[in-house]
This record gives structure tokens, C-alpha cells and sequence, in this order.
């Protein structure tokens, strides 16, 4: 028997086996390398369960990914995608992009302007921009160490009493510490930490009260952008899970269903899976957007401005790798003007190249869309990021970021 709202197999698999030249991949289903305390791996292992796509996930310390997956991607990050036919795809954006050509029906991005164009913004600021706030409570309490810990040494010794995942994830710990960099957690930012975090719960659980998903009735890229931070961090860590619990059960109920196949809750059992008619916008989505991009708008918009300046002071060689050998660079600092005052900044390439995918989206649109986009965009207060320009375009090739040639 056959219920309504579920994804039953692989879409992917008969579009996929026609790419095989090995006649025993075309059984073989995809394989994701991730763990759950990985932000970016929640986000990819929610989006291959309601596309429908038969996978199975392994650790990063499986020999597979060390023989073959890390040396054809040239990446050790997670999570990273094997496909049928031996295809590696690395960094949650571009599997996505990787598994919507081979498989694009249910389509996880709108086709319509203004829904498409908040999936895309959304994949900038859920994603990418609550890194910071996720990484933050993971780190900054002492009551989440023990279980992170544990929970990242079993990514490299599974079956390993406590003392060998302890020691394994101090190992993790103290390489993500030193790449986040370590601030002291005074009372004024914990406050503003907790103030942020809440204030993000409450509307998302207004919004969850009346839509089952992030744009409507049935799951978009922007359900996912918001799956690293809402599960594998802040659904998962005792500490901000406590937060959700008691702030937003609405949230907490949708990180549990965004982690199952169906795609029809329970809750939702009369609500058609379709995005909304006509490009509308859930008007419960509004304070959600304004929250963001109060929180994180600035920020962007500097980046913007550092990148712009960095490139026109140095002129990057178009075939040289930008950062030696990180898959995620930070550029130098430059200052830059804004509104008159003069501000020491840098850009991070990974936030540069999601912004490009909106503004790239933006520019392909006709008059009238893009006047109906920047009248969305003026409702929630992001009406200066439409106006933003990127003269010179970063791109990845090889899991490396180059800019583009003028």
C-alpha cells in the first residue's frame, strides 16, 4: 500500500544508472560521508531523504573515503556525496545543485521569482550565516563538551570505549576551536547569544504553527539551509536543545519530521504539498526574514564591500587558487567606506559565492519580477543587499575558490 506524502526509493536511480559504466554501480545506491555532529552533513542528509533518494552514510574514517572519495574531491570537509557511478561531490550547495541535474523532480528550489529568490537568500543567511551562533553554542558551554565529544569520537573509532572517543574528540574539538578562533563568553554576549537565539525560536514557531515548511507546503533548499544550525547543533548539544525544547516546540517537532522521508506531518495531513499560488510569500515568513537579516545583514553587506575592495586593490590571477590550500579561505583585511566611515573588514569566499547565487538569480529576472522581488525585499528590510554589486565573479573548481576573470 502506498500513502500519501511519502517518497518511497530512489527518483535518481534510473536517470543516474544511464551515466554508469560500471554495469555493478547502477544497484548501488549513493553514499553520503558525514556524522551527526556535522553542521553541513544535517543539512545534506535531510535534503537526499525528502528528495526520496536511496543512500546510505558513512563515517569519514571508512576506508572508501580515505582510498577514494577524499583523494578524487582533493577535500577532507564532510559531508561528501559518491554517486552511482563513482561521481564525488563536495560541500552541501554543490551536492545539492549535483543531485537536482540528476534528479530534479521533487525540485527543491521554486520556480517561481520571489519564492526562488528567498530560497536562495535563505541558503546565505540560515546556512552560512548562523555558523557563527551554532558554533558558539556548541563551544562556549561546558555541559554540551562531554556529549560533542563523544559524539565526534565515534566518528573515527565507532565501537570505541569512552576514553579512546574522548580522546579522538578532543582531537576534533581542538581543531574546530582553532579554526573558529576562542573568545571568552562574557555575561553581555552570552545575553546577546540567548536574546538572538530565542528571538529566532519564537518566530519560527509562528511560522510552524500554520506552515509545515520553511515556504509553504512542501520542502525547499530553504528548509535545509536552516538544518545544519537547528539539528546538528542547536536540536542536538544539550544545552541549545534545552533552549528549543522550552522556547519552540513547533521548531523542534519540524527538526524531527525534516528527518524522516514523509513529506506530509501528521500535523499537516490537509495541506497540499505545493509551494503557495501566485509566488506568494507566507506572511509569517516576513518576521522570520526580518529577523536575519537584522542580525546578519550588516555583516553582509561589508563582506560584500571588502571583497569588491580586495579585488580591485590586488587583481587576482583567475587561475590561481585563492587561499593556498583551504577549500574556504578568509581574504585579507581592507578598510572600506560605509556611510562615511572608514571600517578595517574581510570576506569570507564561501559567504561571497552564496551571495553571487542570489544576485545572480536577481539579474536574470525581467522588469517587472525584479520590481515585485524588491518590493518583497523592502517589507522585510532587505532592500540594500538587491542593490549590492559584484564586479568579478568567485567560483570553485577543484573544491577550490578562484575569481573569475573581469
Amino acid at each position: 500500500m502506498v500513502f500519501p506524502g511519502t517518497m518511497l526509493g530512489c527518483r535518481a536511480g534510473l536517470r543516474a544508472a544511464t551515466l554508469c559504466k560500471d554495469k555493478d554501480a547502477v544497484n548501488a545506491p549513493y553514499v553520503l560521508y558525514g556524522s551527526y555532529a556535522s553542521y553541513y552533513t544535517a543539512k545534506t542528509r535531510s535534503y537526499l531523504r525528502k528528495k526520496g533518494i536511496a543512500f546510505i552514510e558513512r563515517l569519514p574514517s571508512h576506508p572508501r573515503f580515505r582510498s577514494y572519495v577524499r583523494p578524487a574531491s582533493g577535500s577532507h570537509r564532510i559531508p561528501q556525496l559518491e554517486t552511482p557511478d563513482g561521481q564525488v561531490f563536495q560541500d552541501s550547495t554543490v551536492i545539492f545543485d549535483a543531485v537536482e541535474q540528476l534528479c530534479p523532480e521533487p525540485a527543491a528550489l521554486p520556480q517561481t521569482p520571489r519564492q526562488r529568490l528567498i530560497a536562495h537568500l535563505l541558503e546565505l543567511f540560515a546556512s552560512e550565516g548562523l555558523v557563527h551562533l551554532a558554533w558558539r553554542y556548541r563551544w562556549f558551554f561546558e555541559e554540551n563538551l562531554h556529549f560533542v565529544k563523544m559524539d565526534f569520537g565515534r566518528s573515527f573509532r565507532p565501537q570505541g570505549d569512552d576514553a579512546e572517543l574522548l580522546h579522538y574528540g578532543q582531537v576534533i574539538a581542538d581543531r574546530m576551536l582553532s579554526r573558529g578562533g576562542v573568545i571568552a563568553p562574557d555575561a553581555d554576549l552570552l545575553a546577546a547569544m540567548e536574546q538572538s537565539y530565542v528571538h529566532l525560536l519564537k518566530v519560527l514557531d509562528a511560522h510552524f504553527r500554520v506552515c509545515p515548511y520553511i515556504m509553504g507546503g512542501r520542502p525547499s533548499a530553504a528548509d535545509f539551509a536552516f538544518m545544519g544550525a537547528l539539528h546538528a547543533h542547536m536540536g542536538r548539544d544539550p544545552v541549545p536543545l534545552r533552549v528549543m525544547q522550552n522556547n519552540a516546540p513547533r521548531v523542534f517537532r519540524w527538526v524531527e519530521h525534516m528527518n524522516t522521508p514523509d513529506l506530509q506531518s501528521p500535523e499537516f495531513s490537509d495541506t497540499p504539498l505545493v509551494f503557495p499560488n501566485d509566488d506568494a510569500i507566507p506572511e509569517t515568513l516576513l518576521p522570520v526574514l526580518a529577523h536575519l537579516i537584522s542580525d546578519q545583514g550588516e555583516r553582509i553587506i561589508l563582506e560584500a564591500l571588502a571583497y569588491e575592495q580586495w579585488v580591485e586593490e590586488t587583481n587576482p590571477d583567475p587561475d590561481e587558487p585563492l587561499g593556498d590550500q583551504q577549500d574556504q579561505p578568509i581574504l585579507p583585511k581592507v578598510k572600506v567606506d560605509r556611510n562615511g566611515v572608514s571600517v578595517s573588514t574581510s570576506a569570507s569566499l564561501q559567504t561571497i559565492w552564496l551571495l553571487q547565487r542570489s544576485l545572480g538569480y536577481y539579474a536574470t529576472l525581467g522588469d517587472a519580477d525584479r520590481e515585485a522581488c524588491e518590493d518583497l525585499f523592502a517589507q522585510f528590510g532587505g532592500a540594500e543587499l538587491l542593490t549590492l554589486r559584484l564586479s568579478r565573479q568567485t567560483v570553485r573548481r577543484n573544491n577550490r575558490f578562484h575569481i573569475a576573470a573581469p
